[in-house]
């Protein structure tokens, strides 16, 4: 006994077969386009110019400029090693500060950044250590630039091969 097929069966076969090559299709395009950039990036010369670019052109100058004090080629790399920080806060009322603690240093200093990666557990136990004793109500009206410049002050009186200039709280949530 043979069976028939219907019309809907033969249809599936027939958009299975459509979405089979549309997909071979993409594929073939993304294969010819990564082949093209390829051969077009082995043929530029090494000292080429980028074909285009994101950003301000003067942006290395500006910070040459702006942290000329302390960067040494004028580019600088931001730390961000000490991580977040979970503080509880002292005082009656359960509370905590979610913080994050960064500072721009230049990236040409190669014993200056370990130094600092070395130090950051330090960074984290003297930022727990000055906020863990404040009250969620001083935290409410604390001066955030006075917390930064003693923190600052703190760090430094650690650090031999170098100082940082700026402290960057990138994350300040008080919870509940």
């Amino acid at each position: 006994m043979k069976r028939e097929i219907g019309p809907a069966r033969q249809a599936r076969p027939k958009a299975i077969l459509i979405v089979y090559r549309i997909a071979i299709a993409l594929v073939l395009a993304l294969v010819a386009v990564i082949s093209v950039g390829s051969v077009f990036a082995l043929a530029r010369p090494p000292d080429a110019q980028p074909l285009f670019q994101l950003g301000r052109e003067s942006a290395p100058a500006v910070v040459e400029e702006v942290r000329g004090d302390w960067a040494l080629d004028g580019h600088f790399s931001v730390f961000t090693g000490i991580g977040r920080l979970r503080i509880p806060l002292s005082g009656q009322s359960p509370a905590a500060l979610v913080l994050s603690v960064s500072f721009p240093y230049a990236s040409g200093d190669a014993a200056f950044s370990q130094e600092i990666s070395t130090r950051a557990g330090e960074f984290q136990a003297i930022t727990t250590e000055y906020f863990s004793r404040l009250s969620r109500q001083q935290i409410a009206v604390m001066n955030e630039d006075l917390a930064k410049s003693e923190i600052l002050a703190l760090y430094n009186a650690l650090l031999r091969l170098g100082r940082i200039e700026d402290l960057f709280f990138t994350d300040l949530i008080l919870l509940d």
